[in-house]
């Protein structure tokens, strides 16, 4: 059996690769999909697609729903969901994933440090589990399968 994991979470640092590589070494059956990781491309997709816009505000709601959408089909065919909480970048579109994840009963597991506890406590109360690492997000993983 194959899962589908959206990994939902800052698009800055290498965090996915980490964990793809992780669960390969594990030779986990896990199929991974996500946020487009191509910052560029997800700031102009708008632009790219319905041609300028006259503003900042109308380029990034343009952006926006074409992001969203993305994000609500891939995260709709995903059978677990992976938000990781990381320690340098706002995390604004990770709590907004989480939240959309926990809404559609998607399996949710929060991957934060120690110092968000009292930040995600509300969120990590919904989630099915929380983590401090990719290593344990992957562990309840491979639990799956034992």
């Amino acid at each position: 059996m194959e899962l589908t994991v959206y990994l939902a979470g800052e698009i800055h640092s290498d965090w996915r690769d980490q964990l793809k590589a992780k669960a390969k070494e594990k030779n986990l059956p896990l199929t991974f999909v996500g946020p487009q990781t191509n910052h560029d491309l997800s700031d102009d997709i708008g632009e790219k697609i319905l041609g300028k816009q006259p503003g900042n505000y109308y380029r990034d709601d343009a952006a926006s729903a074409v992001n969203n959408l993305r994000t609500q089909v891939l995260m709709q065919k995903a059978d677990v969901v992976i938000a990781l909480f990381g320690e340098k970048y706002r995390q604004w579109n990770t709590a907004m994933d989480a939240s959309a994840a926990i809404t559609l009963n998607k399996p949710t597991i929060l991957v934060r440090p120690e110092e968000f506890i009292h930040p995600l406590k509300e969120l990590s109360n919904k989630a099915n589990i929380t983590v401090e690492t990719i290593d344990q997000a992957l562990d309840v993983l491979a639990y799956i399968y034992e």
